[in-house]
């Protein structure tokens, strides 16, 4: 069977750290698949205040997830601390992709990748826009050089 392949970019532009609560833990007792998307929400929440930017602005704009792909590397247990990098790219008109690194900050250990697609959303027409000039030039300054 064919596995998922993502690849990262080499930089990411942000990062932050999370706390695996108990309310992340599935049935084997270790991090579950559903919390690390929720983490990753976190942490792209975060990736975008840090530039200024709401996930949904006073102006109804805002990104819905198009789509979500991720790798399980490792587990991740109650208690654990992971760092989770985030970085935008694949830019279109209406919309680009979000990446992700969720490791274990004691040792480095890689627990996921992976990668969402992100629309650029007028939630108060209920359509897929073109992302404001002054979102886009945040996003864009954020990528390597």
């Amino acid at each position: 069977m064919p596995r998922i392949k993502i690849e990262l970019p080499e930089h990411f532009a942000f990062q932050t750290e999370l706390g695996v609560r108990v309310g992340d833990l599935n049935y084997g007792n270790h991090l579950g698949n559903d919390s690390v998307l929720t983490l990753m929400h976190e942490a792209r929440r975060r990736f975008l205040a840090s530039l200024g930017i709401e996930e949904i602005g006073a102006d109804g704009i805002g990104f819905v997830i198009a789509d979500a792909a991720i790798v399980y590397r490792a587990q991740a247990f109650f208690g654990d601390r992971l760092r989770i990098e985030v970085a935008a790219g694949e830019f279109a008109s209406r919309g680009c992709d979000f990446y992700y690194r969720v490791s274990h900050v004691a040792d480095k250990r890689t627990v996921a990748e992976a990668k969402t697609g992100a629309v650029c959303f007028d939630f108060r027409a209920q359509k897929a826009v073109a992302f404001p000039p002054a979102t886009l030039a945040k996003l864009r300054a954020r990528m390597p050089h």
